[in-house]
């Protein structure tokens, strides 16, 4: 026989027992009865609960454990990415900031050339042409003045 069939018996049995006492027994039997069933009832119901809080419980910290070994690795991650990232941005900026002092130094040059070029053009306060040095429409040429290929000296004369 196993555990069911005995509690079948056992219940069957109560029945029996209980339909054959007299009443004021049968009555303080069935509060006993009730009261005790009321107190494995709570019984098994708390220690479920309290067995599946602590399985959840245990859910819980392993699966933040878990994320915590996730995000510290990807911080990981993405520092050595970012500090990747920020070296070859360094390298570049040091190429641009190398060519432009490269051309920086090439326009000064070339603009001290050119300088030194146009101070020997820029006129003197002398040089500069007055009122009366313009010459009138008397100086001009006229088609009389202009020499002829025949005015022209040749070689052998």
């Amino acid at each position: 026989m196993d555990k069911k069939d005995v509690e079948k018996a056992a219940l069957k049995a109560g029945k029996k027992i209980i339909d054959h006492t007299p009443k004021p027994v049968k009555e303080k039997v069935e509060e006993k009865v009730k009261e005790k069933a009321k107190e494995k009832f709570v019984e098994k119901t708390e220690g479920k609960l309290q067995e599946k809080a602590n399985e959840a419980s245990e859910k819980l910290q392993e699966t933040k454990e878990k994320n915590a070994q996730k995000v510290h690795g990807k911080g990981e991650d993405a520092k050595e990415k970012l500090q990747d990232v920020l070296l070859s941005v360094k390298d570049k900026l040091s190429d641009v900031k190398e060519a432009g002092e490269n051309f920086q130094e090439k326009v000064s040059s070339s603009d001290d050339k050119e300088k030194s070029k146009n101070k020997r053009k820029i006129k003197g306060a002398n040089q500069i042409k007055k009122a009366t040095d313009i010459k009138s429409s008397t100086k001009i040429k006229s088609s009389n003045d202009i020499k002829s290929s025949t005015d022209l000296k040749t070689m052998g004369s």
